[in-house]
């Protein structure tokens, strides 16, 4: 049974208000990678103190900027205070107009550097966390301000101690969004080979693997990935250490396998990611590892096996399989894809998450739409499966589903006759009677096209047919329709279905009872 174990970032005070406050952490970080399944979304994360209850300063604006101004004195000189002092900065830099100041204060960036390169511990600690405050600002010139502390995040990734590389990571990360010269300093700076290493050598710190991940996402979304850092990241160890966190080990945590999830989507989706650019994913078994996992997960979701979490890590991998289809010779298929369990979970997916979940169905019709049409062999599984049927049933579904089911069950029938004759043996023709009535253009447009195959395979197809009341349906749309449905209705009838005109007559087809399909609205 899939079972993945949730990751528990820090410790803290047991008690009832900190217990409260990791939970509302773990809920907004669910709803943003929610957000993720149909945009790219750049997002900051932060980090909470384990000895704080509360995140949100209460202090009034005028409070905050007063308080800042006298800390930044404080700190200037020295003493045994200088610990205390900067870890009520720390707290007083959520505030954004105390932000503002402080970047105001003339070498403000160089004090906070000065602690971050000394000698203390406790104080490297309050500093990272000072810049950590920072890069969550909303203020985009705030970002700007922490350049001169990054080579030192950057070096300190190397670090022994979990928490302070957590909170290096995840500065990093919040910096990038907000301008793109700190994002250009901090690739020539060296972050993506620094993140290489720091996956590589800290693969077993699930917490820290999460934040590589988290990081690395918030680069691979930039416009201009493609042309400035997609290369470096595959040319670096990063493509084979992410997809070592996609496993199906208990042991392992969703929270990291989530991210390098991702990470791997952005990887194959890129607008001007080359087909060349995906074939170095597939070299690296990428299609595999990915589509193995749909397998494990879609036979835990059969069961009934529905973690809290496993559809985000779902989504991703299914964007990857689907993305790196489109590169995978079609001779290969079968290798890097694996056997046709992949069709079987798939279809349990779609069936899983069709009411609860839409969107997440939709990416399953798709990858199921991609696997068709490159191959033969998974389109005949379909058939010998009997999951057909099960599919059909979804065309009365919407929100995209049901084209999508179209353009599967088109993908089989445009491969072999024979496989035309057993589409209809499964009820596909009634299917299409009732789909070619629907008010959606695309539906009856998709329908046309399915139907023509299906009727050019064989008489027998297309007696059919006419037995359950086609030549009607058809004669209708072609009266009530204009511009390219009326025409290639018209096409049927007079090129493919005029043979059958007296068969209505002689053989008393049964005209009434037909089922119209209604729509499902999700």
């Amino acid at each position: 049974m899939w079972r993945l174990n949730k990751v528990r970032h820090k410790a803290g005070r047991q008690c009832d208000s900190l217990e409260a406050l990791k939970l509302k952490r773990r809920e907004h970080e669910k709803a943003l990678r929610q957000a993720r399944r149909d945009r790219q979304l750049v997002s900051k994360r932060l980090l909470l103190n384990d000895d704080e209850d509360m995140p949100q300063v209460t202090m009034d604006t005028n409070s905050g900027e007063q308080d800042v101004v006298s800390l930044f004195l404080k700190l200037q000189h020295s003493g045994p205070e200088r610990e205390a002092h900067l870890r009520t900065l720390s707290k007083v830099l959520r505030d954004p107009s105390a932000q503002l100041t402080f970047i105001k204060q003339e070498n403000s960036m160089h004090l906070l550097v000065g602690f971050l390169t000394g000698s203390d511990a406790t104080c490297r600690l309050h500093a990272v966390r000072c810049l950590h405050e920072l890069s969550h600002s909303s203020h985009t010139n705030v970002s700007p301000a922490c350049l001169p502390a990054t080579p030192y995040l950057l070096t300190y990734l190397s670090g022994q101690s979990t928490k302070f590389t957590e909170l290096c990571l995840y500065t990093l990360g919040n910096l990038c969004p907000d301008s793109d010269i700190v994002k250009e300093k901090l690739l020539a700076q060296g972050i993506i080979p620094a993140l290489a290493n720091c996956l590589e050598n800290q693969s077993h710190n699930l917490a820290v693997v999460e934040a590589v991940g988290f990081t690395l996402s918030q680069f691979l979304q930039a416009k201009d990935a493609a042309e400035k850092i997609i290369l470096a990241v595959l040319d670096s160890s990063l493509p084979s250490n992410l997809l070592s966190v996609l496993t199906s080990d208990p042991k392992f945590g969703l929270a990291p396998a989530i991210e390098c999830a991702w990470c791997l989507h952005y990887l194959t989706c890129s607008s001007l990611n080359s087909m060349k650019d995906n074939r170095v994913l597939l070299a690296h078994g990428a299609l595999l590892q990915c589509s193995s996992l749909v397998v494990s997960l879609g036979g835990a979701v059969a069961e009934g096996n529905k973690e809290e979490g496993m559809e985000l890590f779902i989504c991703p991998l299914l964007r990857c399989v689907g993305n790196l289809l489109s590169s995978c010779p079609g001779n290969d298929l079968s290798t890097q894809v694996g056997d046709v369990g992949i069709v079987v979970a798939l279809c349990a997916l779609l069936q899983a998450y069709l009411q609860t979940q839409p969107a997440l169905a939709r990416e399953s019709a798709w990858v199921l739409n991609n696997l068709t049409a490159h191959s033969s062999a998974f389109c005949s599984a379909l058939l010998d499966l009997n999951l057909v049927p099960g599919l059909i049933q979804l065309l009365p579904f919407s929100q995209g589903i049901n084209t999508m089911i179209l353009r599967i069950l088109a993908n089989i029938a445009h491969k072999k006759k024979e496989f035309c004759a057993q589409l209809a043996h499964r009820g596909l023709l009634s299917a299409l009677c009732a789909t070619l009535k629907m008010a959606d253009q695309e539906m009856v447009t998709l329908s046309m096209d399915v139907l023509y195959m299906l009727v050019v395979s064989g008489p027998q197809v297309a007696e059919e047919f006419v037995r359950q009341g086609g030549l009607s349906l058809l004669e209708a749309i072609q009266y009530n329709s204009e511009g390219e449905i009326r025409r290639r209705a018209t096409h049927l009838l007079e090129d493919h279905l005029v043979s059958y005109s007296s068969y209505c007559s002689d053989n008393n087809p049964c005209s009434s009872g037909n089922r119209e399909a209604s729509h499902v609205h999700l």
